[in-house]
């Protein structure tokens, strides 16, 4: 049955393997066995329920919570040539009857559905004209009071199971559930002997950060401009938040729509649309965004304040990433986010018990902003996993190279103004008066003879408030409860106001990119793909992956066999875009060839303008000076002869530049230099390929080679370690070709 699985996934999808965990779930349903599949979000659950979908007989209903998840789906699975539809709110009973009536026919093989419709008897008695033979029910958390996003609809599902003559297969799916969510999940659904896989809940492509005490305004700006060609969600906790953010984030240049539950059906449908079509690069919202969103591309997700829960952050946070490519996921924490938290639990009609559930997970997430652990080990020990390694190498904590700040003087200033206020006040006022503010209040309360009354006149105000909230988080002040939070002294401030105790501070450097010079082909293929989206009315992930382009930019397919090879290029797709890709291939491997464009003089004397010469001489074993510049004069002397842009590459690397070296140089992408050198190869030039392959990975990628062929590289890097790159990969493969060329 998995041979016939995988020739399902192949025709329709173009992938020639199962991710992890997916194979055995879809085993499982295959033999007729009821299933509950804990799949972190990006790990592929969609494809665990489509593929038995179409291999069993009759129709498969899907239990999906969104309109608008519903729609992705269906629009998804049609550009895959497989035949689906969905039956939801917006659509005439006659419309309704007319897709029923469809799929009692055998023309749709996926039936997606909303759990509020089996509420309705009257729908229950059209679905009886289908043979249902497989029940996938997503989101399957919902069914569970303990879960973090409790739908009561999903309650229906018993009584509409038990309505089947024939009870069909079960297959329950989620992104996270603790042990106590997964029981609940088996019980109220009633699965039959069920088996219940968890395909680990690693992410390891996204990237894990904590900061407390940033001015998050000026953090989420310069991120969103430094990443400003990539999509991105910033999820913040409340609807005047959202609006404020957006507004600031447009103001300043960056395409920013909003979503959250206070916009019109319409307003919401149009800003979703703009994200989803790349009208808008950034998106920010509430929690109410985002899981009816299939975008695959997102490379960042940022938390502007805390989520109440592990369960709900980890799946907002795992919206970055779905295709595999790195995200990153940043949660910016702030001693208020806890008060707002604890409030909205506080005003819930929750009972008793489940109120004191849900202030233990907030704790949790606190627990989480301020460890010094691995951030991924704390995630997964949350979900329950064990034998984790101590440091993953790929979060905040692991990879701290923040510079260490001492802010004793401020600290003490600041304590010593809240201890003469007398613990009154809240931050923003404390802010003024330590800047040395002359507002009617501040001379009404007499605070200008205050002896800390501009004691930090030269700070600008807004950073004074962020060392109050530094302080806050590190547990020196405390806030306390109530709409309008006052700051308290913690004993520990004591000793910092006595000289016992120093202050530290870690500083974060925001960061940074070049952009290149060169506009290389998966840009050029970005360009095509959206062109090819607008005509088609799709969004342009539908089109073809992000991971699909940057193998199709490595690889250099100018046919149809070649690109059938391509992760992501099924049948259907091949047919309908293949040609226009093929032929944007060809026009730059021509466009390259043709390029005669010398190689400028600053590519190799002009390093030093951004690294000292000497630097460089004393860090690398380099020619002497008067070489150095004999070598110069032959390499501008080579260069007058019309070098091709990946021979001047080559060219830097033989004169002794490192890739990173060559990228900074010629103000490219290092991606850029590893297409440069792998052109070459194919060129015929000799390149020295063990330069670049660990000799301790080589015989691990031989092994993956030998068990999945070179024809795709995802499945030989998916069969390796984490630390192996694909560059890596390559090299391997075209040491190994040229060595069989030479033969």
């Amino acid at each position: 049955m998995i041979e016939k699985a995988l020739s399902v996934l192949q025709r329709y999808f173009g992938y020639t393997q199962f991710r992890d965990g997916q194979q055995k779930v879809i085993d499982s349903l295959l033999r007729g066995t009821d299933t509950l599949a804990i799949m972190p979000t990006g790990a592929g659950k969609s494809l665990a329920y489509q593929i038995p979908a179409l291999l069993f007989q009759g129709t498969t209903l899907v239990i999906s919570p969104l309109i608008s998840l519903m729609k992705d789906q269906v629009d998804a699975l049609l550009q895959y040539g497989v035949p689906a539809t969905f039956i939801n709110s917006s659509l005439s009973l006659k419309e309704v009857r007319s897709r029923i009536e469809r799929a009692a026919r055998g023309e749709f093989k996926l039936l997606y559905i909303a759990p509020e419709r089996l509420e309705s008897e009257s729908f229950r008695g059209l679905l009886e004209t289908l043979q249902v033979s497989f029940l996938a029910i997503d989101e399957a958390h919902c069914v569970s009071q303990w879960g973090h996003d409790f739908r009561p609809s999903y309650l229906q599902l018993g009584p509409f199971l038990k309505s089947f003559r024939h009870k069909p297969l079960i297959g329950a799916f989620t992104a996270t559930a603790t042990e106590e969510v997964q029981a609940d999940i088996v019980r109220l659904l009633e699965l039959n002997n069920p088996r219940a896989f968890v395909t680990g809940f690693d992410r390891p492509n996204l990237t894990f950060s904590s900061l407390r005490g940033e001015n998050k305004k000026i953090f989420v700006l310069e991120y969103a401009k430094s990443h400003i060609d990539q999509a991105g969600i910033i999820y913040a906790g409340t609807r005047k938040e959202v609006d404020n953010l957006q507004v600031f984030l447009t103001k300043n240049g960056l395409k920013a729509g909003k979503y959250h539950a206070g916009m019109n059906d319409e307003e919401r449908q149009k800003s979703q649309e703009d994200f989803l079509f790349d009208e808008k690069t950034v998106m920010v919202a509430t929690n109410a965004f985002g899981m009816g969103i299939d975008k695959s591309n997102v490379r960042y997700v940022i938390h502007y304040n805390m989520p109440k829960n592990m369960e709900a952050y980890y799946q907002e946070a795992g919206r970055a990433g779905r295709d595999g490519e790195p995200g990153e996921c940043i949660l910016l924490f702030s001693p208020q986010d806890v008060v707002l938290q604890r409030y909205l639990i506080e005003q819930t009609i929750f009972q008793p018990e489940r109120k004191m559930n849900e202030l233990k997970k907030l704790q949790g997430m606190v627990d989480y902003c301020h460890t010094p652990r691995c951030l991924r080990k704390t995630i997964l020990e949350y979900f329950g996993e064990e034998n984790i390694q101590e440091e993953c190498a790929n979060c905040s904590n692991c990879n701290d190279e923040r510079e260490m700040v001492d802010i004793t003087v401020e600290a003490q200033k600041i304590i010593s103004c809240i201890y003469r206020m007398r613990e009154r006040f809240g931050i923003g006022m404390v802010a003024e008066v330590l800047k040395g503010s002359r507002k009617a209040k501040i001379l009404e309360l007499r605070f200008d003879e205050l002896s800390t009354h501009g004691i930090m006149h030269e700070v600008p105000l807004q950073e004074i408030k962020d060392r109050i909230n530094f302080l806050v988080a590190e547990g020196y002040l405390q806030l306390s409860n109530g709409e309008y939070p006052v700051v308290k002294l913690q004993p520990n401030a004591v000793s910092v106001i006595k000289g016992e105790a120093k202050v530290t501070q870690k500083v974060s450097h925001q960061p940074s990119r070049e952009d290149a010079v060169e506009v290389n082909l998966f840009d050029r293929l970005r360009v095509l793909r959206r062109k090819i989206a607008l005509r088609e009315n799709l969004p342009p992930y539908m089109i073809f992956a992000d991971s699909t382009l940057r193998e199709l930019a490595q690889v250099f397919p100018t046919n149809h066999l070649a690109m059938i090879r391509i992760s992501g290029v099924g049948e259907r797709k091949l047919e309908k875009y293949g040609d226009d890709f093929l032929e944007e291939i060809r026009n730059y491997i021509v466009e390259m060839k043709n390029k005669a464009t010398p190689l400028p003089n600053r590519s190799l004397i002009g390093f030093q303008k951004d690294i000292p010469q000497s630097q460089i001489d004393t860090q690398r074993n380099v020619p002497t000076a008067s070489t150095r510049s004999q070598r110069i004069h032959s390499s501008a002397k080579a260069s007058t002869d019309k070098v091709l842009s990946h021979q001047q590459t080559f060219i830097l690397y033989q004169e002794g530049y490192s890739l990173e070296e060559i990228a900074r140089v010629r103000n490219i992408t290092a991606l850029t230099v590893q297409q440069h050198l792998l052109r070459c190869s194919l060129d015929g030039q000799v390149i020295p390929w063990d330069d670049f392959i660990p000799s301790e990975q080589e015989s691990l990628i031989l092994e993956a080679l030998r068990r999945v062929g070179g024809e795709k590289l995802r499945p030989i890097k998916e069969l390796l370690p984490d630390v192996v790159e694909w560059f890596t990969i390559q090299a391997v493969i075209e040491k190994y070709r040229t060595l069989g060329m030479e033969k």
